[in-house]
């Protein structure tokens, strides 16, 4: 077909030098597919770069403790995708005799993998004509064709699935495939991108209909619910305290300051009053040393507001509360902690 000729023609020229388009390894295209996910080449190169070399085989990273997965993946923030290539790379180790599976029906069956990433790695890696649909891909292919379909509706995403088969080149699915991608990433950006100097300009339906800044249509997202957090940064004699979440959650299984929630701002009186108290129960003079202002952190469906309570107590209460972790200041950056806390110890230079 003409148009992905184009799409591929211009691939060519344009293409950007990154380190995975070098190479046809499933274990490398699948990490980098992953850490792409959610995240911004030019934020997400580095993590790939460092997580190859820490874990540059399939055996390397199932063999790792889960901390130190979470720990290197710590900033990239959606810590579920980290856990499930841990969890599929055991499994590759444990059950595949540690040899990545070979086809598209077998990559679904890792942990975390779904038809985009399954399908890009299985066109890369084994030439398996299976097209891939992601945000850029459906931009395009949206836009291209003029449909008024939400692509985050169910019959959107089958509408674009469709057109994105028709479109494949079955001889060389790999590099269509990652033509299509980076077409989406550079030239058929989401606004205003530079339609005069796009290859599909006489075949692209919203610019002829003067829609290209309408499509895609999407469903709006719902809004998201706020919530509020106060960590405690408890400080005696150069130690600190640091617990470990739970097993449900966003954050599950990461660490973090001693925590309380709630679903409005507090004052700063009962931030410093009964809440402390519970807190530090039996621990002698307490200084509170700073309090910061509210820091803001958007997920997907919950904006949260963060304060952190600098405290300096004169000694550690003679029992401290179930899960509270003892360790020096200087061990902090040993554990992995939500990208909220990451980002203010940066600032505050904790």
């Amino acid at each position: 077909m003409k148009i992905g000729g184009n799409i591929r023609g211009w691939y060519e020229k344009n293409k950007r030098d990154l380190p995975w388009r070098q190479i046809n390894d499933p274990y490398k295209i699948w990490i980098s597919e992953v850490i792409l996910q959610q995240t911004r080449i030019n934020q997400g190169l580095d993590y790939y770069l460092s997580f190859i070399k820490n874990f540059p085989d399939v055996a390397s990273l199932a063999h790792a403790s889960e901390d130190e997965v979470l720990k290197l993946w710590q900033g990239l923030g959606y810590y579920s995708r980290a856990r499930n290539l841990h969890h599929a790379a055991r499994y590759v180790v444990e059950e595949m005799d540690g040899e990545m599976p070979r086809s598209y029906d077998g990559l679904l069956k890792l942990k975390g993998v779904g038809s985009y990433t399954a399908s890009a790695i299985a066109s890369i890696c084994f030439d398996e004509p299976r097209a891939v649909v992601d945000g850029n891909v459906s931009r395009v292919i949206a836009r291209l064709f003029g449909l008024d379909e939400p692509i985050n509706s169910t019959q959107g995403y089958k509408n674009i699935s469709s057109l994105a088969d028709e479109l494949l080149d079955r001889n060389n699915p790999g590099t269509h495939n990652q033509a299509m991608m980076e077409f989406g990433a550079l030239q058929c950006v989401p606004v205003s991108p530079d339609c005069k100097r796009c290859p599909l300009f006489d075949h692209c339906e919203a610019r002829k209909s003067d829609r290209v800044n309408l499509l895609p249509v999407k469903i709006p997202k719902r809004k998201p619910v706020e919530r509020w957090m106060y960590f405690y940064i408890l400080l005696c004699n150069g130690e600190t305290i640091i617990t470990k979440r739970g097993t449900e959650g966003i954050w599950k299984s990461l660490y973090q300051f001693p925590m309380m929630e709630s679903e409005a701002p507090f004052s700063d009186e009962k931030i410093l009053g009964p809440m402390l108290a519970q807190l530090i129960e039996g621990a002698g003079q307490v200084t509170i040393l700073k309090i910061s202002d509210p820091v803001r952190h958007q997920l997907t469906h919950r904006t949260i507001y963060a304060r952190f309570i600098h405290v300096n107590l004169e000694s550690w209460p003679h029992q401290l509360p179930g899960g509270w972790m003892k360790i020096f200041s200087e061990q902090l950056d040993d554990f992995p902690v939500p990208r909220l806390i990451n980002r203010y110890m940066e600032v505050a230079k904790i």
